[in-house]
Formats: C-alpha cells, sequence, structure tokens
C-alpha cells in the first residue's frame, strides 16, 4: 500500500489530529479494502481553491467541501495500462475545524469524509454514497 501525507506548510496540531484521525480510518478498514489501496495519496490541506470548486461546477460561496477524490476509479481502470500517477483523496481542514469544533463531532466527520472518497476511488457514484448515508 502506497500511502502518502504531505502539506505544503507547517501543520498546526489540530491539523496533525486531522491526518492521525485519517491514518486511524485507513487502518480500521476491513482488509478487503485495505489490500486494494494501490498508488493513493492522501493529503491534508487548508482549503479548497476557488479555481478548483468553479472547475467541478460548484460555486464558492455556496458551497462547503470536506474532501475530494481524483483519479480513476478501480472498476475503471486498465490492467494493461495502470495510471502513472497516484490517485489522490485531500482532506481539507478549514471548512471541517469551522464546522466541527467538537472533537468528537470532528473524528466522525473526517472518518465519513474520507470513507466518502474512498467509496469513490472504489467506483461508488454520489448518489449510491447518498444512500449508503455517507
Amino acid at each position: 500500500m502506497n500511502l502518502a501525507f504531505i502539506s505544503g506548510r507547517f501543520l498546526s496540531l489540530t491539523e496533525k489530529e486531522i491526518k492521525q484521525e485519517a491514518v486511524t480510518v485507513l487502518g480500521h478498514l476491513p482488509e478487503e479494502f485495505r489490500s486494494r489501496l494501490h498508488n493513493l495519496e492522501i493529503v491534508v490541506e487548508i482549503r479548497p481553491k476557488r479555481n478548483m470548486l468553479k472547475a467541478l461546477g460548484l460555486d464558492p460561496r455556496r458551497v462547503t467541501l470536506y474532501g475530494l477524490y481524483e483519479g480513476t476509479p478501480l472498476p475503471e481502470r486498465s490492467f494493461l495500462s495502470p495510471p502513472l500517477l497516484p490517485d489522490k483523496i485531500t482532506i481539507f481542514s478549514e471548512p471541517l475545524l469551522r464546522d466541527f469544533q467538537d472533537p468528537e463531532e470532528l473524528r466522525n466527520q473526517i472518518r465519513l469524509t474520507l470513507l466518502h472518497e474512498l467509496a469513490h476511488y472504489f467506483g461508488i457514484s454520489e448518489e449510491d454514497i447518498e444512500d449508503l448515508g455517507y
């Protein structure tokens, strides 16, 4: 399993805790899912960039984004030409910290956000994810 955490700036304690919570969530995944995580990078960034939101068709003034999956979902991959770059899940710390000030609620939302983005990695659609409660 090739997982990496990076950030472009010094992390406050709270951001470190976000990373640690993501590691904990990954550690609690059933082995059948954990064993299929390949060439995946998990990144914590402060907030989504306005141009990123616009490219996704989202209004930066009206949307809160806690996480984002970028890559080719597993069911869409070809074994003949695997992706060269890693898939990427970004967790956005600022909106999480703003909206979930209770530590337990914050941990729960980090878990839900990461599971939501991992579901995209496994090829589950947004509608199906919502039906599952994530």
